[in-house]
């Protein structure tokens, strides 16, 4: 059972203010919770396995497969980015 005193001390620890209502209201409504909540504890939950997935996950990545290198001149070639030899980036200040 929640009491008005719970609400208080949650409040307290979310640096909530609330009005002597808004107490009234929220005790009402986190009991009314709580007893749902006991509902399903009744349920018999033994003879059925935990999911933690709802849908059967599966490894969808490629086989990794050993590749020939690209050469410098090779990865350059595919950029208009280059300067002397090497990649040409953003000037950094």
């Amino acid at each position: 059972m929640i009491d008005e005193k719970t609400v208080e001390k949650v409040a307290n620890a979310s640096r909530l203010i609330l009005s002597n209502e808004e107490k009234k209201k929220f005790t009402k409504q986190l009991d009314d919770i709580l007893k749902e909540f006991k509902i399903l504890d009744e349920v018999n939950t033994n003879s059925v396995h935990p999911c933690f997935q709802p849908i059967e996950t599966k490894n969808v990545m490629r086989e990794d497969e050993v590749k020939e290198c690209l050469t410098n001149k090779q990865a350059l070639s595919q950029t208009e980015h280059k300067e002397n030899g090497f990649f040409r980036g953003p000037k950094i200040v």
